[in-house]
């Protein structure tokens, strides 16, 4: 049994970003050396050899290009390998798929989906967590991503995702993810009822970590569907869930999260309105709207209009202004410490709207050219030089 993943490797699966200028540079000889070992040897040293290989990738671009003709021996560790073997195999595929987009196809189209698929039901926590890892970074190619569909891959990630440790949890809401943009791959995740466990996970880590920004991206897709819309209702603080995303989670999950909120209401306006509303809603979206992404604003200010009691036809919002329609909403809100909270954001907000224009001003002004100035002014100047 092999010491897990370090941090770096953990946290990134090997996502270096060049040759680690610290290290000693291996000669060629060397490499071809590992590589030799790893096809002719006995399996010990095979082990060895694909954890030198594990080692020599992990930062380095320059190795994983030399050491990508050692894939199809790796390939084969995993297929018929020992427990112990397999480890060192996928760690070792996993640092040579990282960044490196040949490496990727090529460990695909050697076979390695068959056995990295039968891990993900081992019993062997650590083998199903790095296959999770590697079926993670595979995923990141567009090319492997139909091959992986088709592999059965998407039901098992799914159960990782309910039960699995929580490293491998994360890898299994980032390669969902990778996956979810083949549409048809939407449907499939659907069936398998991943909303319970996406909220879950919501609930479970920081909403500013960066697998939580994959995992509101895929409750956004899955509401697209009424069957999403339904299951995320249907849970347990699912709504609440989202809404805290609103005021917790990174520009990026903020942006997902107001984007499922608002596909819900357009969808069935009348269904999904108080739903959202009695979550506490408004605070979040007040704040996006001056402090969140381009989109996220856009987006906020359209649920706020259609949160309102009687939202007007489009022609006439235009006219309209975001206080008359937050203000009708609160005069709704049922609980008074949620109006207030609601109110005293408002008021916030618009502080921060009035300095917003006026640096705006500002900064016009400081630009402005003599010829843009008044002819009057442009008189007062020049008579006084």
């Amino acid at each position: 049994m092999f010491v897990g993943m370090g941090s770096s490797e953990t946290q990134a699966r090997g996502e270096g970003s060049g040759d680690c200028g610290s290290e000693r540079r291996v000669s060629l000889a060397e490499l071809q050396g590992i590589m030799d070992r790893i096809r002719y040897e006995t399996e010990e040293h095979k082990v060895q050899a694909a954890l030198e290989i594990r080692r020599l990738t992990k930062t380095s671009s320059r190795n994983r290009r030399h050491l990508s003709g050692a894939i199809d021996s790796l390939v084969t560790m995993l297929r018929f390998g020992s427990s112990r073997s397999s480890e060192a195999a996928i760690l070792g595929l996993l640092n040579l798929a990282v960044k490196d987009e040949r490496n990727k196809i090529s460990i695909v189209e050697a076979g390695a989906l068959k056995p990295l698929i039968v891990f993900l039901e081992a019993t062997n926590s650590d083998l199903q967590e790095y296959a999770t890892a590697a079926l993670f970074t595979l995923s990141a190619s567009s090319v492997n991503k139909a091959s992986i569909s088709a592999s059965g891959a998407i039901p098992l990630l799914v159960n990782v995702l309910k039960d699995g440790s929580q490293q491998a949890k994360k890898d299994a809401v980032a390669a969902l993810y990778n996956l979810s943009t083949i549409t048809d791959n939407l449907k499939t995740i659907l069936l398998l009822h991943p909303i319970p466990p996406l909220i879950g996970f919501l609930k479970a880590h920081k909403k500013s970590l960066k697998t939580a920004e994959k995992c509101c991206a895929l409750l956004e897709s899955l509401v697209g569907f009424d069957e999403g819309r339904t299951a995320l209702t249907a849970e347990e603080a699912g709504v609440l869930t989202v809404v805290e995303i609103l005021e917790e989670g990174s520009l990026q999950s903020r942006e997902h999260a107001v984007g499922a909120l608002l596909t819900m209401c357009e969808s069935d306006r009348s269904r999904y309105r108080e739903a959202i509303l009695k979550e506490g809603v408004i605070p979040g979206l007040l704040e996006l709207t001056v402090q969140g992404t381009l989109k996220s604003q856009g987006k906020a200010h359209r649920l706020l209009e259609l949160l309102r009691d009687s939202p007007y036809p489009r022609s006439e919002l235009q006219a309209d202004t975001l206080q008359n329609i937050v203000s009708s909403i609160v005069s709704k809100i049922d609980g008074e410490e949620q109006a207030e909270k609601a109110k005293k954001m408002l008021a916030e907000m618009v502080q921060i709207s009035m300095e917003q224009s006026l640096r705006q001003l500002q900064q016009r002004a400081l630009m402005c050219t003599p010829s843009e100035l008044p002819a009057a002014k442009r008189r007062s100047e020049v008579s006084s030089k």
